[in-house]
C-alpha cells in the first residue's frame, strides 16, 4: 500500500493541477492540501530517519519561501507557489528537488513561449477549427502548472522516496 501511494499521489496531483490550470487557470487549493496530507501520512511507512524527514520539510520551507516573495512581487500565482511547495515536501532537500526545479524552469520558459505564440495567433488556429480554452486565450498569465506537472514527471522516479519504494519492492 506504502509503494502504491509513493508511485501515484505525486504523479496523480500533479497531473490534476497542469489539467486545471490549462482549462480555468485556476488551481484548486484541494491538490496541494492532498498532496501534503498525504505525506504526512506515508511517511511514518518510509523508513526515513527523522533528520531526513526534516530535511524534506525543510526543502518545502524554502520552496515555499522562494515562491512567496516571487507571489508578493506578481511574478508566481498563489497556485503554483502552494503545488510547488507542497511537491517540494515530496522530493526533499536533495538533488531530485533541484532536478525539479530546474526542469520547472526549462520547461516554464518554453510554456512561456509556446502560450505567447497561440495568443498571437489564435485567430488563425480557430480558422482551421484548432479550439483552446477561452481563458487561457485571454487571460494574461500562463498556466504554469503544466511545467510544474511535466517537470515533476520527469524527475520524481529519481526522488529518495520513489527510489527507497522500488528497493523495498525487491
Amino acid at each position: 500500500m506504502y509503494n502504491a501511494a509513493v508511485f501515484l499521489i505525486l504523479p496523480i496531483c500533479l497531473v490534476l493541477a497542469a489539467l486545471t490550470d490549462f482549462l480555468e487557470m485556476k488551481i484548486p487549493n484541494g491538490i496541494p492540501a492532498l498532496l501534503a496530507a498525504s505525506f504526512a501520512l506515508i511517511i511514518p511507512f518510509s523508513g526515513l530517519e527523522l533528520v531526513e524527514i526534516g530535511w524534506h520539510l525543510a526543502a518545502a520551507l524554502m520552496v515555499f519561501a522562494i515562491c512567496f516573495a516571487f507571489f508578493a512581487f506578481n511574478v508566481m500565482g498563489g497556485g503554483d507557489a502552494k503545488i510547488l511547495t507542497a511537491s517540494a515536501l515530496w522530493f526533499g532537500f536533495n538533488t531530485s528537488l533541484f532536478e525539479f526545479l530546474m526542469f520547472t524552469c526549462y520547461l516554464g520558459g518554453l510554456l512561456t513561449v509556446a502560450v505567447i505564440l497561440l495568443r498571437a495567433n489564435w485567430d488563425k488556429l480557430e480558422t482551421v477549427g484548432m479550439r483552446l480554452p477561452q481563458t487561457l486565450m485571454v487571460a494574461k498569465k500562463v498556466p504554469y502548472a503544466i511545467a510544474i506537472g511535466a517537470a515533476g514527471l520527469l524527475t520524481y522516479p529519481d526522488s529518495p522516496l520513489v527510489q527507497a519504494a522500488i528497493r523495498s519492492t525487491h
